[in-house]
């Protein structure tokens, strides 16, 4: 894996006759994918884009999860992998003894020195409409924590007993970007970004019962919110959720 200091170092090295051209090109041949067959893994994403290449586990075998993870474990750097199954977790395990899972969220994660990130003094904070968004919320706290983000939660507390947000306006105006997620008809983020000045990441969740569409009903109300402010992710996206709203942070 390339990172920004490895490169300095070389650099550095190379100014004081310490290693030659020929070793640090043969270093840099990999800087911008590995090749391993049946995946090309972007060993270049940290620099570039200041967060490692993240592993989408659904539909990939565990030797897959494994070989891909090895390759971006390397220098202690962070690791997440999403939609990984209990069973995917404890394959893993056996071969990364230091990493950690979220059952709820259904993603594994090694968290990273602090030097690898930028110093983010704001707060994310998340809120979900009803008990049942929490899995995708966690998986959105899980991402932002990991990238090096401070998060704090407020969960059910959606459009049905307004009263439960209103009590607790103390939390959005101290929050930097409010990450809203919310199944059934997706009001939340509408009410929420209505409230506050602050930008609002909307997570429609697939909660709901049959004219719910699995998420499409919530995702078009927050589409088409009347609010500014808004900026709306897939359907069940908590990772891409978490993803932008630390950029914002940043």
């Amino acid at each position: 894996m390339v990172t920004k200091r490895i490169i300095e170092k070389l650099l550095c090295d190379f100014k004081r006759d310490k290693i030659s051209k020929r070793n640090i090109l043969h270093y840099l041949e990999n800087m911008p994918y590995k090749d391993i067959k049946f995946a090309k893994i972007d060993t270049h994403r940290l620099i570039r884009k200041g967060f490692p290449e993240v592993v989408f586990c659904q539909n990939k075998t565990p030797e897959q999860i494994i070989k891909i993870s090895e390759i971006l474990s390397k220098n202690r750097q962070p690791l997440l992998l999403t939609k990984l199954n209990k069973d995917g977790f404890a394959s893993l395990k056996k071969f990364f003894p230091e990493l950690l899972y979220n059952e709820e969220a259904k993603i594994a994660y090694l968290k990273a020195e602090k030097r690898f990130f930028r110093k983010k003094k704001g707060v994310v904070l998340i809120i979900t409409g009803g008990t049942s968004d929490i899995a995708v919320a966690e998986e959105a706290a899980v991402t932002l924590e990991v990238m090096g983000n401070t998060v704090k939660r407020l969960y059910d507390v959606g459009v049905a007993g307004i009263h439960r947000l209103l009590d607790k306006k103390i939390l959005l105006k101290r929050a930097t970007v409010i990450i809203v997620v919310a199944g059934m008809e997706g009001a939340l983020p509408s009410v929420v970004c209505g409230l506050t000045d602050k930008p609002i990441v909307a997570v429609p969740t697939s909660v709901g019962y049959g004219a719910n569409f699995k998420g499409i009903s919530a995702l078009l109300t927050m589409i088409n919110s009347c609010s500014p402010g808004i900026a709306v992710v897939n359907i069940d996206n908590g990772f891409g959720a978490g993803y932008f709203a630390s950029l914002i942070n940043r």
